[in-house]
């Protein structure tokens, strides 16, 4: 048996060379060859067993022997290096710990090898290894032997930058004579940058007179690296040598620091969630994800249409279209610059920006130098601009016109696109499944039109709404807008919560049926429901109309009513039993009184504007047709937004049918596992597009990934790359007063709820609801609540209109509400200045609690 390996062995085995014999082995029979590596040959592990690591036996001192008068004929001095096969790994690199020896003669190399293998066992390495949660004993290392280069300077490269994490700059640092006194500090480096063309960005030589490289020599040097990069596919860290002007590599390894941190250099992304969170929040499946994505390109390409924007402008932001949307750690993110880049396509951006940007949503805007790299804008852009804008207006007053007609033709489309009965689709093939989501893609997904200009109108009416009231009606609170768009009527988000009471009205004459609803199973309460005609009636005609109205309900995972009404009866239950008490107090005898809705809230708001526009009539008009169109618009929007809760509802019914059919298939472990597919994935299986079957090894994979995410803690609601800012801080727990955006007046006094899983929570009634976000689900424990506190939110999210329309004093964007809040904490609330106030405990039993 062989203990000596020689690189050019035609027998060698990689796997007995070590970590960094390994490296050079690579390089020296890399498909581009020619990297300038001294001779070399490796004492196997091998040889340390028989050695028992003490000495070296006979065969081994015979056998180095031979090794030795092949590499270095003319006596010449050699190196004496470890080479463990941890060593000089992507993640750990155990640099300095074992030990390596320069300018070894031939006699001395047999000792040498030996000490370094007993640096193997030192205390040093030892606690190094406990360290990095390493086994132990470690494993005997391999011993690089390599011809030494009696270098006139020598030093080391880096082909990115370990500093700054700048995959783009070289660093190249260099001492007059061998390598060994910069790697251990004996001697201070020349240190050069090099950028990929050759640049070099920067010099701080220790003698400028004199540096150790020259320009040429640093660029050769920084070359070096990055093939050495190129060939291992991650950035090096070199050691190098120059002797008689050559220029030699003497060993490469990984850079260890740069895993997991972004280049600065790289483009500038912002994730952000603060939008997006009440429809999307927490973990996202993958098949949801890619539904959304594929939805919003499609939308917002038409939205751009409708604008005016050309095909040729459009065609030119391919990729920001396709990538308006991006899933961090298994959460919805906004790509925020790309939305800017949407914003800065429509006519009229370059003149009056910030304007746009308030009616699009955007929360936050851009610092002004990162706006300028979207788009630079010159006289004669802004004069083009405002041309664009001028026939975009023409469009805008045809739309504006015609939006009746148009939200009629759509919801004409609507029912017939959806006119397949949803209870039919078990019976089909998932070949007809398939073809009834790409018809409801052609017919719904990609023209939605009617709700689109709807929004567009909404958000601008209602901005200008806003601006009115504060300039002509010396609104300051920012709140009478809120107060006249309340009370319209014939919105379908708040007619859940009124079927809610007409049941509990209903069920509150037996209590049996009260008893039944608060504490028996699903089974139970099916079977029993009978017994109560009127009630069934009521419940039945709610499940037809509100069936796929669920909790996140525009995650297709999401079970909808129809699969698990349990929440909905529950919360049916505890009302009813509320109001069947003839009397019943809260803790300390204090009973809060949730207020009622408010009908003269709308008449006042009214009559302020009358009273503060009694002197203009022209500007009276003006405000009346505003306030007429912002009504009108915002009831449009809800109303909408619901028949995109049917859409989805049948969206999520294909989903569903489709896993059955899969698992029948016996292509999926589960039915449910289609939501760990990508929805091209699903689609493509049956097309014929797909580029992987093994779709359950598919959902093992992502399963086990997102179960990571479920354990992570959130990333926060922005995010910067490749800066990461770190999420805002919440609010602190013992803070007096807490501050949102009032959305709804009204002072309430009463103990707070926080409710992070309505799925399983009823909420007491008369408490205060507080919630880190709500989506149309959670409209069954609205009922209930005295008060509304929500983290986030706008003045025009689903909270907000709901309970507007419902009289209950509302605030939403709270920063850290559900953490500087518990359950049971009394405090007074404010809807129209957004305010919180703890109240202690004594203060709430001595004032009583209720409407203020």
């Amino acid at each position: 048996m062989s203990f000596i390996l020689f690189s050019i062995d035609p027998d060698l085995l990689p796997n007995q060379l070590g970590g960094k014999a390994r490296s050079l082995y690579d390089l020296q029979y890399s498909a581009t060859g020619e990297f300038p590596i001294p001779d070399w040959f490796v004492v196997s592990p091998e040889a340390f067993t028989a050695g028992q690591g003490v000495a070296l036996t006979e065969a081994v001192r015979a056998e180095l022997g031979g090794a030795i008068a092949r590499l270095c004929p003319q006596g010449e001095l050699v190196a004496v290096r470890s080479s463990a096969v941890e060593e000089d790994g992507a993640t750990l690199s155990f640099a300095g710990q074992l030990e390596s020896y320069l300018f070894v003669p031939p006699e001395q190399v047999g000792d040498r090898i030996v000490q370094v293998w007993q640096s193997a066992t030192s205390d040093r390495l030892l606690a190094y290894r406990r360290e990095h949660g390493l086994a132990e004993p470690p494993p005997p290392p391999a011993v690089l032997v390599q011809r030494m280069v009696s270098a006139e300077m020598a030093g080391v490269a880096f082909s990115a930058n370990p500093i700054t994490h700048q995959r783009g700059v070289a660093v190249v640092s260099a001492v007059r004579g061998v390598g060994e006194t910069l790697v251990s500090g004996e001697s201070d480096a020349d240190t050069w940058t090099v950028n990929r063309d050759g640049e070099i960005l920067s010099a701080q030589p220790q003698d400028p007179a004199n540096p150790v490289l020259t320009p040429a020599q640093v660029r050769d040097i920084a070359q070096l690296a990055r093939r050495a990069e190129r060939h291992f596919a991650c950035p090096q860290d070199i050691e190098w040598a120059i002797a008689q002007g050559r220029l030699y590599l003497l060993q490469s390894r990984p850079i260890t620091t740069l895993r997991g941190q972004p280049d600065p250099d790289s483009r500038l992304v912002i994730w952000d969630n603060s939008n997006i969170a009440e429809s999307y929040g927490g973990i996202t499946t993958p098949l949801t994800f890619s539904f959304a994505r594929r939805a919003y390109e499609a939308v917002y390409r038409e939205f751009c249409r409708m604008m005016g924007v050309s095909e040729g402008a459009i065609a030119q932001q391919d990729s920001t279209f396709r990538c308006l949307l991006g899933l961090v750690q298994g959460r919805i993110y906004y790509n925020l610059l790309n939305w800017y880049r949407v914003l800065a396509l429509l006519p009229g951006f370059q003149v009056n920006r910030r304007f746009m940007e308030q009616m699009m949503g955007v929360k936050e805007e851009l610092p002004a130098d990162v706006l300028a790299t979207l788009q630079q804008a010159t006289a004669q852009d802004k004069i083009r601009d405002s041309l664009r804008l001028a026939k975009t207006l023409l469009g805008l007053v045809k739309n504006y016109l015609t939006l009746p007609d148009q939200i009629r033709r759509f919801y004409t489309r609507l029912d017939a696109a959806l006119s397949l009965p949803a209870a039919s689709l078990d019976t089909r093939s998932a070949e007809e499944l398939v073809a009834h989501y790409y018809d409801l893609e052609r017919q719904l997904l990609t023209r939605w039109d009617a709700p689109l200009v709807n929004d567009f109108f909404a958000m601008i009416f209602y901005g200008v709404l806003r601006r009115l009231t504060a300039a002509w009606c010396g609104d300051a609170a920012g709140t009478l807008q809120n107060d006249l768009i309340s009370g319209e009527g014939g919105m379908v988000s708040a007619e859940p919560a009124r079927r809610i009471q007409q049941m509990a009205h209903t069920a509150v004459q037996s209590p049996a049926l009260v008893e039944l609803l608060q504490r028996g199973s699903l089974w139970d309460i099916r079977t029993k429901l009978s017994a109560f005609p009127a009630f069934q009636a009521q419940y039945e005609d709610y499940l037809a109309k509100f069936g796929d109205r669920c909790l996140e309900e525009l995650k297709l995972e999401s079970p909808t009513l129809q699969d698990d009404p349990l929440m909905l009866l529950r919360s049916v239950g505890s009302l009813a039993a509320v109001r069947g008490q003839a009397s019943g107090g809260m803790e300390g005898g204090m009973e809060p009184i949730a207020p009622v809705p408010q009908p003269s809230l709308r008449h006042r708001a009214e009559a302020q504007v009358q009273q503060s526009l009694r002197a203009a009539p022209l500007r009276r008009l003006l405000f009346n047709w505003v306030l007429q169109n912002a009504r009108a618009r915002v009831r449009d929007r809800e109303n909408l937004r619901f028949e995109r809760t049917r859409v989805f509802g049948r969206v999520r019914r294909i989903a569903v049918e489709l896993g059955r059919r899969f698992y029948a298939e016996g292509w999926l472990d589960d039915p449910r596992d289609v939501f760990y597919l990508e929805l091209e994935e699903l689609l493509g299986k049956l097309d014929g597009t797909a580029t992987c079957h093994d779709l359950k090894g598919l959902v093992h994979v992502r399963r086990a990934e997102f179960d990571r995410y479920r354990e992570l803690p959130p990333p926060g609601d922005r995010l910067q790359l490749p800066t990461p800012q770190p999420a805002g801080s919440p609010m602190p727990q013992n803070a007096s007063t807490l501050q949102g955006l009032g959305c709804c007046p009204g002072r309430v006094r009463a103990p707070v709820q926080v409710i992070t899983d309505p799925k399983t929570a009823v909420l007491k009634p008369g408490s205060i609801l507080v919630a880190e976000r709500t989506d149309p689900g959670w409209i069954m424990l609205f009922p209930a609540a005295a008060g509304v506190l929500v983290e986030r939110g706008s003045l025009l999210s689903h909270a907000a209109i709901v309970a507007r329309e419902m009289g209950i004093p509302a605030i939403v964007s709270i920063p850290g509400v559900t953490t500087a809040l518990q359950t049971g904490d009394w405090v007074e609330m404010d809807g129209s200045t957004g305010t919180i106030l703890r109240v202690s405990t004594v203060e709430a039993s001595q004032e009583g609690a209720g409407v203020c």
